[in-house]
């Protein structure tokens, strides 16, 4: 991508790799094929590299995640998003409004409740994610 060229986050995730680079990746789909195409090109940065995107979810999530290699900060910029995480045998839970922010846990799977349309910005260890249904 150019230098200075304009891109919406929603569509093109960036990857931060090492050497303090900001490398934009193909459309996001969500799917783990994406994923898979993701680790494949930047699995070389190690669990140092982070996957920033930014997600408007108009409903409840589908899926579970788990993002074994690292925490995963996540901003809500709009709406309230309520996420929850599998942990010590049982289910936690957090609402996050607009400007509040909360930090996911290596290695714990997550998925989210959403009343209406939420935006939320995430900083991932993508490689290396796993999906399932919901």
């Amino acid at each position: 991508m150019a230098d200075h060229q304009v891109f919406r986050l929603e569509e093109v995730p960036v990857h931060l790799g090492l050497g303090a680079t900001v490398v934009p990746q193909e459309p996001f789909t969500g799917s783990p094929d994406w994923y898979e195409r993701y680790g494949g090109r930047n699995g070389a940065t190690g669990v140092e590299g982070r996957l920033v995107s930014l997600h408007t979810s108009p409903g409840p999530w589908t899926t579970w995640e788990r993002h074994p290699l690292g925490e995963e900060p996540v901003l809500c910029t709009g709406g309230a998003i309520t996420l929850h995480q599998e942990a010590d045998g049982g289910i936690r839970s957090v609402t996050l409004q607009a400007g509040d922010a909360t930090v996911g846990r290596s290695g714990v799977r997550h998925t989210a409740d959403v009343d209406g349309t939420a935006t939320a910005q995430f900083a991932t260890a993508g490689t290396g994610t796993e999906i399932r249904p919901r």
